[in-house]
């Protein structure tokens, strides 16, 4: 595996998104390790393992493309806008070398469609113009995209759906298409109009041989390189604990319910599944991966994580997994946890910070194992799957 990864962007000051490129990967992976040790310093006992690291390619893992348009529509550059308000401090990054070459070849075809269908891109400064941004994903599973325009509004939809079939020509089958209409002069990146150009509303993905459906303005992992191996650990903890009724807070897509519950149930038909995510549309999503593996006594339902724990009357859970946002579950929910009295938590970050606040509070908990997975080369950040096991009285 290469050790250093080096871009002209960044050394030439362009574009500094990747913080630690001038740090060798396996000196990135040395200190995260080592602010995670740190991190739960506090929890780490004699039976607590640290499992290796797993890394990453330090190239071409993106499954993800975040473009800022700017420039002309005869000659627009996609990329990032350091100063909004100067349009010369464009920078065109669809040379990125973060990004997979499938998704490179995409560019240049955008760039002429953007022309053809005269989508001005948006001038902060002026507050003129209607592209925005374009947001892509890619399935590893078949190569399909899903591409979105965000315009401010719906001025040049006719346009853009007279040139869409050649578009359409250009790209692998099953792709998506998409406007999402933000129509505020604001940094948000999308609004919540998003308004589908294809029949295909959905990208297929598989993880482990687990059916995911990714959906516009829904979470899914950026590397899947790594992500795989996250719900496949995750998925080995848990299969061999006597483990009847588990419960996925947070849960997005279902990436790690489902994972879990698969071969909980190859032992034991009647295990269940309950799923909580706040958005619909990721419920939506998790839905169809349980019915495309016939899964039975499995719940998903679109609520909020905490007051769903919280208010919950039912029966006591055998587990608990938890895989919350930055800000972690926060002391409400880790307090609730710590008295609910399930036997096994596994807690998965990507805050490793708000994850050691978290806890704190689960004072009944032992940490018994601890893994790093490098989601996000080139910076601090890190994802991070731990397994807590309920102090014996």
């Amino acid at each position: 595996m290469p050790n250093l990864l080096n871009c002209q962007h960044f050394e030439k000051k362009r574009c500094t998104s990747c913080q630690w490129l001038d740090k060798p990967y396996l000196e990135q992976l040395s200190d995260k390790s080592a602010d995670l040790k740190r991190l739960v310093s506090p929890y780490i006992l004699q039976k607590t393992a640290f499992f290796p690291e797993v890394t990453s390619p330090i190239t071409h893992f993106r499954n993800k493309a975040k473009m800022v348009v700017s420039g002309s529509v005869e000659r627009p550059i996609l990329g990032i806008l350091n100063d909004p308000n100067n349009p010369q401090s464009a920078v065109d990054l669809t040379d990125c070398p973060l990004y997979p070459n499938s998704i490179s070849a995409l560019f240049p075809l955008l760039k002429q469609f953007i022309g053809r269908a005269g989508l001005v891109p948006y001038n902060v400064a002026k507050k003129r113009g209607e592209l925005k941004y374009i947001l892509i994903t890619q399935s590893q599973y078949n190569h399909s995209v899903m591409i979105r325009f965000v315009l401010k509004s719906e001025l040049k939809r006719p346009l853009v759906e007279r040139e869409l079939a050649g578009l359409l020509a250009q790209l692998p089958a099953n792709s998506v298409v998409t406007l999402n209409i933000q129509p505020h002069h604001s940094a948000v990146l999308e609004g919540e109009q998003e308004i589908f150009l294809t029949p295909q509303q959905v990208l297929e993905e598989y993880f482990n041989g687990i059916p995911l459906f990714i959906r516009p303005q829904g979470f899914f992992q950026t590397n899947p390189h790594v992500a795989s191996q996250l719900y496949a650990t995750a998925q080995q903890w848990l299969q061999d604990l006597p483990i009847s009724h588990l419960w996925d807070l947070f849960c997005g897509v279902g990436g790690f319910g489902l994972h879990c519950i698969r071969p909980l149930q190859q032992q034991n038909p009647n295990a269940t599944l309950t799923g909580i995510e706040i958005s619909p549309s990721a419920i939506a999503s998790a839905i169809t991966s349980a019915k495309r593996l016939g899964l039975n006594h499995i719940r998903f339902a679109s609520l909020d994580s905490a007051q769903f724990a919280l208010n919950e009357a039912g029966l006591r859970p055998d587990a608990v997994i938890v895989n919350p946002p930055r800000r972690g579950i926060g002391k409400p929910l880790a307090e609730f946890i710590n008295q609910l009295g399930s036997p096994y938590l596994l807690y998965s970050s990507c805050n490793a910070s708000t994850m050691a606040a978290d806890f704190a509070s689960l004072t009944h908990y032992e940490l018994v194992k601890v893994q790093l997975f490098d989601m996000f080369p080139h910076t601090a950040h890190y994802e991070v799957l731990t397994l807590l096991v309920r102090k014996s009285s």
